[in-house]
């Protein structure tokens, strides 16, 4: 609490004489927002220890700021935004909080006091016990919250890279119930809309092939979700792979004196399954 409350001190100070931080507003801060983001994602995928704990402050930075720049307009402040967290948690949280646990500093009633609570011991107990009931109670309560989503897919966000958000889209419908029964009739609709996208490709027809292509990409994600594999970690992971084997490749054109452009395919393609060899991956 002493290391956030000097924090604190430290984007006061900055906001008021600082004069790139005086200027800032949500509008101008957005992009960094996303760049901060993006780089604290580097930072995890790499595994970098050291990294993540930098950048993690990096977005806690951004999330403080936009609580600042609401407290000057009288809006909310840092502590709103912790309270409004807090309660969120426990009423998602049936299973785990008791509608009598309530924060004595922080009396302020719960919005919604869901139904599987009152079947809680008290203790921590309820007839909660899977990541899957979790999840699916987690997405009826956001429903029946006053200012929660209105619908199951409304909380997914419209500028989610869209990977992402199929795999969110799909996820949510799987918490209502709509999904496959047994995960590996998937593979049928999978090798169904790759037949269709070849049936465009075959016709030339850009347009229908561009819808069938993002058909078959929506099922490759669906096969992925329910094998539970991530498919954005999964496609980084061969973005880093390509870009190391490439990388080999050029390195060699450089040592050899002959560029990329003036090496046949076949010398490319030795150099790159050498380069599989050599790096390991």
């Amino acid at each position: 609490m002493q290391a956030f409350g000097r924090f604190l001190d430290v984007l006061d100070a900055l906001r008021a004489n600082c004069p790139w931080d005086k200027k800032q507003t949500n509008e101008s801060l957005r992009p960094n927002t996303i760049e901060e983001t993006y780089e604290l994602c580097d930072a995890i995928i790499k595994n970098d220890v050291h990294d993540i704990c930098k950048e993690l402050g990096d977005v806690l930075l951004h999330i403080c700021f936009y609580a600042k720049i609401a407290e000057e307009k009288e809006q909310f402040d840092v502590a709103d935004v912790c309270d409004a967290l807090t309660r969120k948690m426990i009423t998602r949280h049936p299973h785990v909080y008791h509608p009598s646990q309530i924060d004595a500093e922080n009396p302020k009633p719960l919005p919604y006091v869901p139904e599987e609570a009152q079947q809680s011991t008290g203790s921590g107990e309820a007839k909660v016990s899977t990541v899957s009931q979790v999840l699916e109670n987690w997405e009826q309560i956001k429903l029946k919250e006053k200012d929660g989503n209105k619908s199951v897919l409304s909380g997914v966000p419209d500028a989610l890279p869209s990977m992402i958000k199929a795999y969110r889209i799909q996820d949510k419908a799987r918490n209502v119930g709509f999904d496959w029964e047994d995960k590996q009739d998937v593979w049928t609709k999978v090798r169904e809309e790759l037949d269709e996208l070849e049936t465009e490709l075959r016709k030339e027809d850009k347009e229908n092939s561009t819808k069938e292509l993002g058909d078959f990409l929506f099922s490759v994600i669906n096969a992925a979700r329910l094998y539970k594999l991530n498919p954005d970690n999964a496609l980084e992971m061969t973005n880093r792979k390509f870009i190391d084997r490439f990388n080999y490749i050029e390195a060699h054109s450089i040592k050899v004196g002959k560029p990329l452009k003036d090496m046949t395919l076949e010398e490319m393609d030795k150099l790159w399954n050498e380069a599989k060899k050599v790096l390991n991956n």
